[in-house]
């Protein structure tokens, strides 16, 4: 009896552990992303500010490279760290890392700086994929899965929907430079505040620290025949995300034929935002129930039809449809992380997803230089090449992408 009493305290204790957990991490995700999502959107145009015509482009190019390529380097070690020292350490050397990023486009006024910076606070998003992931994994059901990662996107859509908006004020009121410097200010404020929380919520893991595997060779062996499929046809779609991506802004506020402001390219990053949220619980419901396959397919198309929307848009409201086509992008992007997850073996769930960022991000980042090189040759060839990698990743996947299954099958090698 006082053993079945103590068992049951023990579970209340863990629930509330979790749950306390949980919300310091919600929480954390939304003021770092807030910071993030109000500054780093406008850096395009703060390079253009800082550079001249022919560096501002080459250093946009730079920077979306370097978005993708240290994404990349640092998933893996934020996999290894999750698992060497638990969620909460981990967390919070990449929040400082961030800070230090902040500082460096506060405090110095050149584009190299900017690039210097962005190479600290990119680390945040690195860390927080395969930390949450690990996270989400252990607290919900395999069934539920694509549910609660699509609650955790729903998070992080509230400071993608805010941020870009504050951001395009914090312009609208000082101009492109100095708007840029108060939104990276407030960034700061926001990241020591996210840092304070998290210290005061997340449990401290650090004594479930397990033996983590430090090579990503050894890892590869380890993955699924399954998993490879769904991250080849992934690189392919993020061909066609990242090559226009950068300079979307440009395209909307500079080079259509009846340009947006600022402010209004805010509101369009906010319709799509506001566009995902409303296709995200749906479609997780359905994919836990009916398979996950459908669901990413049909996101591919939206990735691959959202360069030549806007190539045709030149006005405010062909850009309207243009943006909601991006949100309905993220469609099934909940769904494809519940897929890496369900496929990702028992016990290297967090380094497999340090794994899978790593190999995809190194390779997409040549599509961010490439976009800048395609861009400088003509906007109009930019989204048309990167729309044939999306008709080609769709392809892929429809032929070999398989859902989740009860079994994993072994790697081929």
């Amino acid at each position: 009896m006082n053993m079945t009493h103590s068992t049951t305290l023990k579970r209340i204790k863990t629930f509330f552990s979790q749950k306390r957990s949980m919300a310091g991490l919600a929480g954390m995700i939304i003021l770092v992303g807030m910071g993030e999502h109000m500054a780093e959107r406008f850096l395009p145009l703060y390079l253009q500010q800082l550079a001249q015509a022919s560096t501002a482009v080459i250093a946009i190019g730079l920077l979306a490279g370097m978005d993708d390529l240290l994404s990349a380097l640092y998933s893996f070690p934020g996999g290894y760290l999750s698992d060497r020292l638990g969620t909460k350490r981990a967390l919070l050397f990449f929040n400082a890392l961030s800070m230090v990023g902040y500082l460096c486009v506060i405090l110095i006024r050149s584009w190299w700086a900017v690039l210097i910076g962005a190479a600290f606070f990119i680390s945040w998003s690195a860390i927080s994929l395969p930390a949450t992931m690990d996270l989400l994994a252990k607290i919900v059901p395999r069934n539920k899965r694509t549910m609660g990662v699509s609650v955790l996107a729903l998070i992080r859509r509230v400071p993608k929907m805010l941020g870009p908006v504050v951001g395009g004020t914090c312009i609208a009121a000082w101009g492109v430079e100095q708007g840029v410097r108060t939104a990276f200010i407030l960034a700061l404020a926001l990241a020591l505040a996210a840092a304070i929380l998290q210290q005061l919520l997340i449990t401290d893991d650090s004594k479930d620290a397990k033996p983590a595997e430090a090579s990503p060779l050894k890892l590869w062996q380890e993955m699924p025949a399954n998993l490879r499929n769904l991250l080849w046809s992934d690189i392919l779609i993020r061909f066609c995300e990242r090559i226009p991506d950068a300079f979307v802004v440009i395209w909307a506020t500079r080079y259509v034929l009846s340009p947006v402001s600022e402010l209004t390219f805010g509101w369009l990053s906010a319709i799509e935002n506001i566009t995902a949220v409303l296709v995200y619980i749906p479609v997780a419901y359905m994919a836990d129930r009916f398979g996950k396959k459908p669901f990413v397919l049909i996101t591919f198309l939206f990735f691959t039809c959202f360069p030549m929307a806007l190539l045709y848009s030149q006005s405010l409201w062909p850009l309207v449809a243009a943006f909601v086509l991006r949100g309905l992008k993220e469609f099934g992007e909940p769904t494809r992380k519940a897929l890496i997850m369900d496929l990702a073996p028992e016990g290297r769930k967090a380094a497999m997803f340090g794994l899978y960022y790593l190999i995809r991000d190194v390779l997409v980042a040549f599509a961010a230089f490439g976009g800048a090189l395609l861009w400088r040759a003509s906007p109009e060839l930019n989204l048309q090449v990167a729309f044939g990698f999306g008709v080609i990743g769709t392809i892929w996947f429809a032929w070999r992408g398989r859902d989740c299954t009860a079994s994993i099958d072994a790697p081929k090698l």
